[in-house]
């Protein structure tokens, strides 16, 4: 899925827009025993209440593609005997009113996922009537394309509120109010089938996680038993360590900012572009940047092995997922320097009478503490 066909399904969220008729929940406890479960009609339920529930629900499709949503591909032997597979299409299939295959569904997620709070499993079916999109990119309303039917779930922790002065409207008067248990957003979610070229794509679906750094295997192996996609930040401290081992001494600072400009810049053009398509690069980009920088063949040789054997063969990876193109940082065990990503050019290594120095160009004011400071004159230092 693209970030185009992400937000058209989001689109179907709003309070005005929406044709969702029922939502399906199960309250567990932080012991993972079912509280209660439920059937509530959005009809019957207060403005109030269906907008919490389609925010919730929503929130399932919000993050950034590749860190927060996950693209899970089912094998063909999955689609065809896989039991995980088959219980998705059950409760599909039956638009959630399967009674048996619901259970068992929250079965699975009870058995496989850990909050230290109370949670909500929240699921809904919806069917949307997808608009014929001309080549000038124009929907026409009154000529549907086809009928994408859909599951959607959030799984949420519930919190308790802490307690706090409040207003009686009845008596009028101030009072001290104990916490309430309210919903928070979703920490796990996902979409099932895929929305890909904006048809139904049964060998696949797409996982929420609102951490980028929590891959949630055990959620994952239990509803989809697929290969479970490396977190974004696990990606980006596998590829700072495949850099810095297969480089060695060649490992410089001016490498470093030379491969977090060129992947910057690449982030920085597909966002320019608006081309939908996530932006992916193979290990060749990472490459012709460190032949440009004069890297040695053998150390090439030695970031070629070791990118293929953390990332997989000729894998393509997103390069927001292993640089953030937002921060450029040193650091060293008692100091940390965050510069801003255009102005890493300021700064460099040197070594001087044996000592390793941080060397940063001052060419504008300089404060410390808030405090501005002054540079003492060259010629007083040479006396």
């Amino acid at each position: 899925m693209n970030e185009k066909e992400v937000a058209e399904l989001r689109r179907q969220f709003r309070p005005d827009h929406h044709n969702i008729t029922k939502v399906y929940g199960c309250y567990v406890n932080e012991n993972k025993t079912v509280i209660s479960t439920f059937e509530q009609s959005m009809a019957l339920a207060t403005q109030e209440e269906a907008e919490s529930y389609l925010s919730l629900l929503k929130k399932s499709l919000s993050g950034t593609l590749g860190r927060n949503l996950l693209d899970i591909a089912f094998t063909n032997q999955q689609v065809m005997n896989g039991a995980e597979h088959a219980l998705l299409m059950k409760l599909r299939e039956s638009r959630l009113e399967d009674a048996e295959a619901l259970e068992t569904f929250y079965h699975k997620v009870i058995e496989s996922v850990y909050l230290e709070s109370n949670y909500l499993i929240l699921l809904t079916f919806h069917t949307y009537d997808v608009p014929y999109r001309a080549k000038d990119d124009i929907e026409l309303e009154d000529a549907s394309e086809e009928m994408f039917s859909y599951l959607l779930c959030s799984i949420c922790p519930v919190k308790k509120s802490k307690p706090g002065l409040g207003y009686d409207y009845h008596q009028q008067e101030f009072h001290t109010c104990t916490g309430d248990y309210l919903v928070a957003a979703p920490e796990i979610g996902f979409l099932f089938p895929a929305f890909d070229d904006r048809r139904t794509n049964l060998y696949n679906a797409l996982c929420y996680t609102r951490k980028v750094d929590e891959s949630h295997e055990e959620f994952i192996d239990a509803v989809f038993h697929t290969e479970i996609p490396q977190p974004a930040a696990e990606q980006k401290k596998s590829f700072e360590a495949v850099l810095s081992h297969s480089l060695e001494e060649e490992c410089s600072m001016e490498v470093v900012q030379a491969v977090h400009d060129q992947l910057s810049s690449l982030i920085a053009e597909h966002k320019e572009s608006k081309i939908p398509e996530p932006l992916m690069i193979h290990k060749t980009a990472v490459e012709e940047v460190l032949e440009d920088c004069g890297i040695s063949d053998k150390h090439i040789e030695s970031f070629r092995e070791q990118f293929d054997a953390e990332f997989g063969e000729d894998r393509a990876v997103s390069p927001k997922n292993i640089i953030d193109e937002k921060k450029f940082e040193v650091k060293m065990p008692q100091v940390k320097i965050q510069v801003k990503p255009e102005a890493r050019d300021l700064v460099k290594t040197e070594t001087i009478d044996g000592v390793r120095y941080i060397m940063i160009r001052a060419e504008e004011s300089v404060e410390v503490n808030g405090v501005s400071i002054q540079f003492e004159q060259e010629d007083k230092l040479s006396v």
